[in-house]
């Protein structure tokens, strides 16, 4: 049994002839628009932390066997979302997966290399396993 032809609507109408306005937009008139304010870009600074020292430490316990390097003793000052970027940036690095837990960062798998030199470009002092 031969299949029906369905009717196409064409998505991509013919341009309008004021090059970058597509038809539905053609006949707006662009002459009584206000000015738009000119653009003000002022780069805030962003706060410069001192990161401190962190420690790293090798766990097995209550995982299956499995390692962890867990990346502890984040100086008190830093907020949350600094710890949360620095674990991204880690787990990106080593290609694995991790998470935070309160003011520590737990990466699977193990790679403690890979996180000291990620964490020393990062601007921490890191201690610990080797």
């Amino acid at each position: 049994m031969p299949r029906e032809e369905k009717k196409r609507l064409e998505t991509n109408a013919a341009q309008s002839p004021r090059p970058g306005l597509n038809a539905a937009f053609a006949g707006l008139e662009i002459a009584g628009l206000p000015v738009a304010p000119e653009a003000v870009t002022v780069a805030a600074p962003l706060p410069v932390w001192k990161m401190g020292r962190v420690v790293l430490r090798r766990e097995t316990a209550q995982r299956g066997g499995k390692t962890v390097i867990v990346i502890h003793d984040f100086a008190p000052h830093l907020p949350g979302s600094v710890i949360e970027a620095t674990a991204k940036k880690v787990r990106a690095a080593c290609g694995c997966g991790g998470t935070v837990k309160g003011r520590t960062i737990e990466i699977q798998g193990d790679q403690p290399g890979k996180i000291r030199a990620v964490l020393a470009g990062e601007g921490f002092q890191v201690a610990g396993v080797k």
